[in-house]
């Protein structure tokens, strides 16, 4: 018996192609590639500014809060430095007052304690019992309370009386209005126990540097 195979030949499977990529299809994907790393480059960037720039608005917020403590330290040790040199003005005043051996030391002394505030003396004088004192304030009301320190002692009789006190404009530093001072001179009878220890014409603090306590 004869068989045909009408099937023809047994053929083989055909092989797969690998997939190829042409000049263009490799262009695009490198061009996507370096998009992407450009992308990812300037979203790394945009994110070291952001973080940079509040470390920056941090320290300068430090900074600042630093300087104002400084300041307010600065302010408080200028108002020292005023506050010590008008001491030592002081301490000068009284020790040239003294130097003079024309007044008692105790009167020196209630005189120095009888200052207010924002008060000086320019000039103490001795006549005999009579005592004058020149100086300058920069309120009426400190006037006041000066003549009435002064009687509150028992070196000097009461009344003291103010014979003079006028007011002059000082100028003040660039940029300040002048300020208003009240030149005065006030004159008390010193006690029988002040007059004995202090007898004889003499004249004090002439030239003195100003006094403030």
């Amino acid at each position: 018996m004869i068989r045909i195979n009408l099937l023809g030949v047994e053929r083989k499977p055909a092989a797969r192609k690998t997939p190829s990529f042409d000049v263009g299809q490799r262009l695009t994907v490198a061009c996507s590639l370096i998009l992407v790393a450009a992308l990812v480059g300037v979203g790394w960037w945009y994110w070291s500014l952001n973080n940079e720039s509040a470390r920056l608005d941090a320290e300068i917020l430090a900074r600042q809060q630093e300087a104002q403590r400084l300041q307010s330290l600065l302010t408080e040790v200028q108002k020292f430095e005023a506050q010590r040199a008008q001491l030592q003005q002081r301490v000068q005043l009284i020790e040239q007052l003294r130097s003079g051996q024309s007044i008692p030391v105790q009167l020196l002394d209630h005189v120095s304690r009888s200052l207010p505030e924002m008060m000086w003396l320019t000039e103490m004088t001795q006549e005999g019992g009579a005592v004058t004192i020149d100086g300058r304030s920069t309120t009426l009301i400190g006037l006041s309370d000066f003549v009435g320190n002064l009687g509150n002692g028992p070196l000097l009789k009461k009344p003291i009386e103010i014979v003079k006190s006028q007011v002059e404009s000082s100028a003040g530093t660039t940029g300040t209005a002048p300020v208003e001072l009240i030149t005065f001179t006030v004159k008390a009878e010193l006690a029988s126990s002040g007059r004995a220890a202090g007898a004889g014409p003499a004249a004090a603090g002439r030239g003195a540097p100003p006094v403030a306590k």
